[in-house]
């Protein structure tokens, strides 16, 4: 196990036992920096040059930092500077959605090679499901782009909470077709690649912090409406999971106490409000007041709804207008207890933007403290609907750039014509 989740090793670590703090320190400072001398990474990293020269020849061999062209000099001979191959490896990022399954493969530095998405009944079809992962993930690592990069991993987001102490078991009252369990065990054999998994809000913020509205916002909520409606933490840069994986869960606030029963058992949550199913059944309940609507019909999706606001549709910005009004009693005590600085909207709902939005800041602006309020600021999601996989990606970074030996064997590049010692 690892950072609490699931995470099986075994897979290229000649000696998992060894730690090596220091070359971990290293490399993840020649990532963020993407290219740096080795002067400057004894300077930043507070060890001597002989310290640093000894960890650099122990991750050159790797193949995913390389020696580049001559730095800036200081006086003196000019150094080298080492750069990372964000293009060295390739990493899978797959979100089980309630009814689609979403993979990316993304490079070293976050960035979207192939995308695919289907629809699917995932929460009826487990073992469809899987089959299904495994194709697009075979499909995304076939493609052109991928240019048989190695893998380093397959972070997989799920639309349930998971308990940290046991991360390979997924909530059967969410979900109770899959019995239990994700069942990737053998995609992960398959594919020669370790496999770790996490909750999608906590994957939606994870990726808003590395690469999206969040960055360089180390205290932040990200809220996904959806078929659910779920919440990720980033509380001091970090997710925060609680202690049995249920942090987050705002879609099971109680809004109305005499409300529709939700799949949780209790009644009235945010879900059977906000939802998905929740926006299409109250769009068919007011459809009458509503005869000249274009959603008519009993066949409207959530995309309709959406589509038809955007189009100034009267009875989509009434179910709009409802839903932010939900949201808002929500996001507002969700605010007094975390007082996040920054609280992103992805999912589906995102797609109405400012009519989203603008409604939504003013309930919030109704139901929190001044001193909350101040601190904190309601945007977009900028990652859109890749946002909860490119999170499943980069959680596998993530945990690379925390322990090295993750990463694959890669063919060291050849400098001046000649390969490196």
């Amino acid at each position: 196990m690892n950072n609490g989740n699931l995470y099986w090793k075994g897979l290229r670590r000649s000696d998992p036992d060894r730690p090596r703090p220091l070359a971990d320190a290293v490399l993840r400072l020649i990532w963020q920096h993407r290219s740096v001398s080795r002067a400057d990474i004894a300077r930043l990293a507070g060890l001597s040059r002989s310290t640093v020269s000894e960890i650099v020849n122990e991750i050159l061999p790797m193949g995913i930092v390389a020696e580049g062209g001559e730095g800036p000099s200081q006086g003196g001979r000019r150094p080298i500077v080492l750069e990372f191959r964000d293009d060295a490896c390739a990493i899978l990022g797959v979100e089980i959605g309630a009814t689609h399954v979403t993979v990316v493969l993304t490079d070293l530095r976050g960035r979207v090679l192939v995308h695919i998405t289907r629809e699917h009944p995932v929460r009826n079809d487990p073992h469809g499901t899987r089959r299904l992962i495994e194709a697009l993930c075979r499909e995304c690592l076939a493609s052109p782009t991928a240019a048989d990069r190695p893998l380093v991993g397959i972070g997989v987001a799920v639309p349930c909470p998971l308990d940290p102490s046991h991360p390979d078991r997924l909530s059967e009252i969410v979900i109770p077709a899959w019995g239990g369990r994700l069942g990737l065990e053998d995609l992960s054999r398959r594919l020669a690649a370790p496999l770790m998994v996490d909750n999608d809000a906590n994957l939606g913020a994870l990726a808003e912090h590395w690469w999206g509205v969040g960055r360089g916002v180390d205290d932040l909520a990200y809220i996904k409406v959806a078929t659910g409606i779920g919440s990720g933490h980033v509380i001091g840069g970090e997710i925060y999971r609680g202690a049995t994986g249920t942090a987050g869960e705002i879609g099971h606030i109680s809004i109305d106490p005499k409300g529709k029963r939700c799949i949780c058992g209790l009644q009235g949550c945010l879900a059977t409000l906000a939802g998905s199913q929740a926006l299409v059944d109250r769009a068919l309940e007011l459809g009458a007041e509503f005869p000249g609507s274009s959603l008519a019909g009993p066949d409207i999706t959530v995309r309709d709804i959406e589509n038809a606001a955007l189009a100034g549709d009267p009875l989509a910005l009434r179910v709009a207008t409802e839903t932010t009004e939900h949201l808002g009693r929500a996001v507002a005590g969700m605010m007094n207890l975390m007082n996040p600085s920054l609280v992103i909207v992805g999912g589906d709902l995102a797609r109405l933007g400012d009519l989203l939005l603008g409604p939504l800041r003013e309930h919030v602006r109704n139901r929190t403290l001044v001193s909350s309020l101040a601190a904190a600021e309601i945007r977009i999601s900028e990652l859109g609907p890749l946002s909860v996989a490119i999170g499943a990606a980069t959680l596998v970074l993530k945990t690379a750039l925390d322990d090295s030996r993750l990463f694959p064997p890669v063919a060291v590049p050849l400098r001046d014509g000649v390969s490196p010692a």
